[in-house]
């Protein structure tokens, strides 16, 4: 297994980062990472997103956990990998959260195969985390 955590702490409240995340359509106004986004359903569990990054072919992610202010999980299975978002809010204090995303790589090969792609998907977690705050705050 693969795995990578950040998180960032923000005066922002769990409603405004849940509206964000459930706005699925418009995760591009914080999200430099999207050419383009599309949901199939309610974001709720087993509805399909459709994410394509600048320049790369459409990524089709299943909202596989949903828990309204608190947090949801995307997947995708690549044969016998599975690439598992955790994006969290956590309570840290009176008027402040902490928003977390982990990527997790499991199947075979995910020991090899992770620290190969893994940082490459997660490396723009820090700015993209930093904009959904600084959205959220407005």
């Amino acid at each position: 297994m693969w795995e990578y955590e950040h998180g960032i702490e923000t005066a922002a409240t769990a409603e405004a980062i849940w509206r964000l995340w459930a706005d699925v359509e418009n995760w591009g106004a914080w999200n430099a990472g999207i050419q383009k986004i599309e949901i199939d359903g309610p974001f709720s569990v087993g509805t399909q997103i459709t994410m394509t990054p600048p320049g790369e072919d459409p990524i089709p992610l299943r909202i596989a956990e949903a828990v309204e202010g608190e947090r949801f999980v995307d997947e995708v299975s690549f044969g016998d990998l599975r690439l598992r978002t955790v994006h969290r809010i956590d309570p840290v204090g009176q008027d402040r959260i902490r928003v977390v995303y982990r990527m997790e790589i499991t199947g075979n090969g995910a020991d090899e195969v992770g620290p190969q792609i893994g940082p490459g998907i997660t490396a723009d977690w820090p700015e993209t985390m930093a904009s959904l705050a600084e959205l959220a705050l407005r």
